[in-house]
């Protein structure tokens, strides 16, 4: 059955590559799908939130680590031989004839990469793995190239690397490493007119890729989204791109653009929020926001702006991040957040993080009432629909109604992709800020 699956998986992409070879570069925004990792797997709800929570706190060791915000780790949090299940897959297709690469869409990193043959040391994956032996127009980069200057951990090959090419070394903050030749080859991606052709665009060839990768976790690689000059957005040259997130616990898959026209909100049905992009020097990469507080119901949290603020050394902030499920809040937050929703809600607690209350029998079927909840940041307001923050479960006659939030477990705040359901969000990488509007994501 696993084989047919896989089988089906790469005609499916196999087919869309042949379109994709048999039309024009065009102009316009480019498109991308994206596949959540958890879509057709035919798991519970309370399957659901036990795998968002337990990716979220890897997630958040990851990204803690990476910030100097904590010393844990993603494997510690895991636990040995354990695997980090990806939020989402993004697809397209690389070299001449092109080959399709399913990589995972991280906004917390810059490097696009994926697994090449000869593969000494990969993981399995799906798909075949790229070779750059079968693409005319594949490429590998010299030591001495542009892109290879913007690695933090690189050199000069020699013998099997090829002589003088660009070796890099890339590692993320749960000590997982990709280690490979950079190359440069022919991407291809969806169009507003057709296919969109990019030739010469850099990335990592990766031979020994080691640590908390997996297939269902990263695909055949990861697309960096960060703010850096290898990241995918960057190299493209776009002034923005944008994702709207369909619901979570459904199949439909999402849109990702990158270089939409100025008209993007022009039939947006609600108001369009838009609030600065932060820089960090400390850490580069990442998408910081300015929040200043949080309301539960009426009551604003008690908590100071310094909670949410970046700090001179790098620790701390506030991020947006296409790879964690549930927004993190640091402890402090979190408990007020906590406290306040078991204030304003009447139910019995039945867990503490995320937070859940137990809901009567006589109610099932019904919406609870809940609090609103809303974050404001500077210039902006986020007012949470209900379904942006409250996740029910029923299982075996037992209703339950959770909050989905949790505590990052350091000094870092992160905004999640479940608060982000259905909303058409925009990077303005030129303007260096940051908007919202609710949307139908099923038809972006």
């Amino acid at each position: 059955m696993m084989k047919m699956h896989k089988l089906a998986l790469l005609l499916a992409l196999l087919a869309a590559a042949l379109a994709v070879s048999c039309s024009d570069a065009a102009g316009g925004a480019i498109r991308a799908p994206l596949t959540r990792a958890d879509a057709g797997r035919g798991l519970t709800r309370r399957q659901l939130l036990r795998r968002m929570a337990r990716r979220s706190k890897a997630r958040a060791a990851r990204l803690l680590s990476a910030s100097g915000s904590s010393p844990a780790s993603a494997s510690a949090v895991l636990g040995k031989g354990q695997v980090i299940d990806t939020e989402y897959l993004v697809s397209f297709v690389v070299g001449t004839p092109p080959q399709p690469v399913q990589a995972t869409l991280d906004t917390g990193s810059d490097l696009v990469w994926t697994q090449c043959q000869p593969c000494p040391s990969c993981y399995a994956q799906a798909l075949p793995y790229y070779d750059p032996n079968l693409s005319a127009t594949s490429a590998p980069l010299p030591c001495d190239a542009a892109a290879c200057q913007q690695l933090d951990l690189s050199s000069c090959g020699a013998r099997k690397w090829g002589n003088r090419t660009c070796v890099y070394t890339y590692s993320y903050g749960d000590r997982s490493v990709t280690t490979g030749r950079l190359d440069a080859d022919t991407f291809t991606f969806d169009g507003d007119a057709g296919h969109a052709a990019v030739p010469g665009l850099a990335f990592g060839c990766g031979y020994f890729n080691n640590g908390l990768f997996s297939s269902n976790a990263t695909g055949s690689g990861i697309a960096g989204f960060g703010r850096g000059a290898l990241s995918l957005p960057s190299q493209l040259r776009v002034d923005n791109f944008s994702y709207c997130f369909t619901n979570v616990t459904g199949s439909t898959p999402s849109p990702i653009l990158l270089g939409l026209p100025t008209s993007l909100y022009d039939s947006a049905s609600g108001a369009v929020q838009t609030t600065r992009l932060i820089q960090s020097p400390a850490n580069p990469t990442f998408y910081y926001l300015s929040l200043k507080s949080i309301t539960v119901g009426s009551a604003r949290l008690p908590a100071p702006e310094s909670a949410f603020a970046l700090r001179g050394n790098g620790s701390g902030g506030t991020i947006i991040d296409s790879g964690t499920s549930v927004t993190l809040l640091p402890p402090l937050v979190y408990g007020l957040l906590h406290d306040a929703f078991v204030s304003q809600v009447d139910l019995p607690v039945t867990n503490d993080e995320p937070l859940c209350f137990a809901v009567s029998s006589s109610s099932s079927g019904k919406k609870q009432q809940v609090p609103k909840l809303e974050l404001q940041f500077d210039g902006a307001t986020l007012d949470l629909p209900r379904e942006n923050y409250v996740f029910e479960i029923e299982d075996g006659g037992q209703s339950n109604m959770c909050i989905a939030i949790m505590s990052s477990g350091g000094g870092m705040t992160i905004i999640g992709n479940y608060q982000q359901q259905n909303l058409h969000v925009l990077y303005d990488l030129a303007g260096n800020n940051l908007s919202f509007v609710p949307a139908h994501c099923d038809t972006v």
